[in-house]
């Protein structure tokens, strides 16, 4: 990271969003043509040769400066000198890829910079919808280069919610009347709606990570919103062990009635 932090911030922004624009174009050009695929790890997640090959490519773009900055992707072996960096990229390859496989157009190129566990910049490209979602520490959130918000207010009543069926089944049992909104296969999609106001709230079940997080968080937050455990704590990155529990994000005020609402007890999250 370079000594002058403002204008170091902005060229490094400037890198991610082209090295993101480039990743997203490749995974277009593979996107629904046979690809092989497999699965990996205890939970069987799926991966694809296009995951791979978008992961090698962010990684020779955003490393290429050789400034220090350490890596972190859903699809590299992690290098624990990360723990020790104060920067560190944050990158999933494609967000979705179960969408992506299946020819489904809700996935995404998710990246951003973490500084001493918080994100400050942040690139999400959903390339079959074409939206290209940037943000900034202290800078606002975008997509396709104009402003977006979260969403006023703090009703509960009518909000439109995202999040997994079964929480959202259980919240329907004790909260307001609200709407169930359609389903995004990528998490950080589903995220970054709160963000450009599509949706009010917006919950991510209990075991998300921080490639899954990072873009999305600090758009959330750059757009007025927040996004934190249902306890209200804030989301670190670049952790040993980089997953998550169940997070809710929202703008500010309908966040703190969140907030308070899921505190009283009578919801019973595992």
């Amino acid at each position: 990271m370079p000594a002058t932090e403002v204008d170091g911030l902005t060229q490094i922004s400037a890198r991610l969003e082209a090295a993101v624009r480039e990743a997203g174009a490749l995974a277009l050009s593979m996107f629904g043509a046979p690809l092989k695929n497999w699965t990996k790890g205890p939970t069987l997640s799926p991966v694809s040769e296009a995951d791979i090959a978008v992961d090698d490519l962010l990684r020779r773009r955003l490393t290429a400066g050789d400034d220090g900055i350490a890596w972190l992707s859903e699809e590299s072996a992690d290098d624990r000198k990360r723990l020790t960096a104060r920067h560190v990229w944050i990158v999933d390859p494609i967000d979705g890829t179960r969408a992506y496989i299946a020819g489904y157009p809700d996935w995404a190129v998710s990246a951003a910079l973490v500084d001493s566990g918080r994100p400050i910049a942040a690139c999400l490209y959903a390339p079959v919808t074409d939206q290209f979602f940037t943000a900034r520490a202290n800078a606002g959130a975008a997509c396709n280069g104009t402003a977006i918000a979260a969403t006023g207010g703090a009703q509960l009543r009518g909000a439109r919610i995202a999040g997994p069926r079964n929480l959202l089944e259980r919240l329907t049992a004790v909260a307001p009347p609200f709407t169930v909104m359609p389903r995004v296969r990528s998490l950080a999609l589903r995220l970054a709606q709160v963000a450009h106001g599509a949706c009010d709230v917006s919950f991510a079940g209990g075991n998300s990570h921080d490639w899954d997080l990072a873009a999305a968080d600090l758009l959330v937050h750059e757009a007025g919103g927040a996004l934190t455990s249902i306890t209200g704590a804030a989301v670190i990155y670049n952790r040993p062990v980089p997953r998550h529990g169940m997070l809710v994000a929202a703008g500010r005020d309908r966040h703190a009635a969140l907030i308070e609402f899921l505190g009283d007890g009578r919801l019973a999250f595992s």
